[in-house]
């Protein structure tokens, strides 16, 4: 008897460790991925797997699994009251299977594909109050067999990671229309120049690129994203027969003009969420050596997303038809970009660049293809 409660009282603390840890992040990934986690250790399984509906196709997918194979075994999805999977997400009843190989409901492609043998498990729904999300798996028993004990358990935690996804869910809705509403005002402001077409995406683009390159993190690179969105958004302080004149800016044009990362900070300065956007956007025209502007930084003084913006930006110029020139090819942009490393450009910044531009291509040429 003591043998059980030490058991159940063990499951319990481990429970309340992992539910604030699935809930501490509203990364929908790294939801995700705690649950199974959580899961696989709460009950001593060898593996595990979300399996979540996708409303569009009215099918059930691996999000995630763990376990050696389970790379393979998320790509797997599943029609709606498929596999054993399946039918917990329909009835949204739990269900230990001791025997799995003999259970007319198991779907046999998930051992195939992932070469695991599955011999037993447990499955309970997860859901809401309104809805099934899907369904959370464990898979093969450590030691001994899957009980009533910890289906229980299974239950009690796909509770707590049904509200931990539809609270993900939500975050990343809103991010999602926050980042629509930046991209949409950008474009707005694109209109304007209609040589300029495409161009926030270019950057931005290629910005995202050179972050990687450069092993920055999510956060930062979330930063550099809308920071890129956003580089011109000040241009809607420009008057248009600055902005838009076919030939060469006379002087007093030229301080117009370079008015606009002042106008851009300015306008975000007004949205406090986006303060760590700013720096990116305002010091996009600064220079390596301290001759750009608005400031005047130099060289580790300028932030770090403007420098990447910088030569983002500065190569998508030179590749993009203007009124008064012709674009330049690619090359010749590059070895611009190189023999300005050091004076207006960060080197560090100009060489993930060039690493990074025979990915940019391909994925180019992939959108290219998908249109």
């Amino acid at each position: 008897m003591n043998e059980v409660s030490d058991k159940k009282l063990a499951q319990l603390n481990t429970l309340m460790e992992l539910t604030a840890l699935v809930n501490s992040t509203l990364d929908t990934h790294e939801v995700r991925k705690r649950a199974i986690e959580a899961a696989t250790r709460l009950v001593n399984a060898e593996a595990g797997s979300l399996i979540l509906a996708d409303k569009e196709n009215n099918e059930l997918f691996f999000e995630v699994a763990l376990g050696d194979k389970g790379e393979k075994v998320k790509e797997m999805r599943l029609k709606k009251g498929e596999g054993i999977a399946g039918w917990v997400a329909e009835k949204g009843k739990p269900v230990i299977v001791h025997d799995v190989q003999s259970d007319p409901r198991f779907f046999r492609g998930a051992d195939d594909r992932s070469e695991f043998s599955t011999r037993d498990m447990i499955c309970v729904p997860v859901k809401t109050k309104e809805e099934i999300l899907g369904a959370l798996q464990t898979i093969n028993k450590k030691a001994g067999n899957f009980d009533n004990e910890d289906m229980e358990i299974l239950c009690a935690l796909a509770n707590q990671v049904a509200v931990a996804i539809e609270n993900a869910n939500l975050y990343q809705e809103l991010k999602d229309t926050f980042y629509g509403t930046a991209q949409a005002l950008a474009e707005t402001i694109e209109k304007r120049d209609p040589y300029t077409g495409g161009h926030t995406k270019r950057v931005m683009n290629y910005s995202l690129a050179i972050g990687r390159m450069l092993g920055l993190n999510r956060t930062e690179l979330e930063k550099l994203k809308l920071s890129a969105i956003l580089h011109d958004i000040g241009k809607i302080g420009v008057r248009d027969s600055v902005l838009l004149k076919d030939g060469k800016l006379e002087a007093g044009e030229v301080e117009a003009m370079n008015m606009h990362p002042k106008y851009g900070s300015e306008i975000l300065s007004h949205v406090k969420q986006l303060k760590d956007v700013i720096p990116g956007m305002r010091g996009h025209h600064e220079k390596y050596d301290g001759t750009g502007y608005p400031d005047g930084l130099k060289a580790n003084e300028i932030p770090f997303a403007a420098r990447i913006i910088a030569v983002a930006d500065t190569f998508d110029a030179m590749t993009t038809n203007r009124p008064y020139r012709k674009a330049r090819t690619a090359d010749d942009a590059f070895d611009e970009l190189k023999k300005y490393a050091g004076k207006q450009f960060d080197p560090l910044v100009v060489d993930a660049f060039l690493k990074a531009w025979p990915e940019i291509r391909r994925d180019e040429k992939e959108m290219e293809i998908v249109l």
